[in-house]
């Protein structure tokens, strides 16, 4: 588990410092709000973060969903926008597989 805290960690620091993307602060892309996406991540992946790799079956579940958001938006947007919105599904990603009591499984 500790491989994995460290790499969500070393993601999400990266993912701290990069500025959003100015075009998507009013876009939705294949009727996804782009703010709300990143915005739903980030606070499931902070608060993963913060509880040494634990997470609520309701921020769970909301992971889940947006794996599947950035999985239909990220075609759809240009390379600096695809990497911001990579980075997240990887964060994503990993996080939903981490083993954990508290997940569904």
């Amino acid at each position: 588990m500790t491989d994995r805290l460290a790499a969500v960690a070393e993601l999400w620091e990266a993912h701290t410092q990069a500025p959003f993307p100015g075009r998507l602060r009013s876009v939705d892309v294949v009727g996804v709000s782009m703010v709300l996406l990143d915005s739903n991540v980030a606070g499931c992946v902070s608060t993963w973060l913060h509880r040494g790799g634990n997470i609520d079956d309701g921020r769970w579940d909301i992971l889940a969903a947006c794996e599947q958001e950035l999985r239909r938006v990220i075609p759809e947007l240009d390379d600096d926008e695809s990497a911001y919105y990579q980075r997240l599904l990887d964060m994503t990603v990993l996080v939903l597989k981490a083993p954990d009591d508290s997940s569904p499984n």
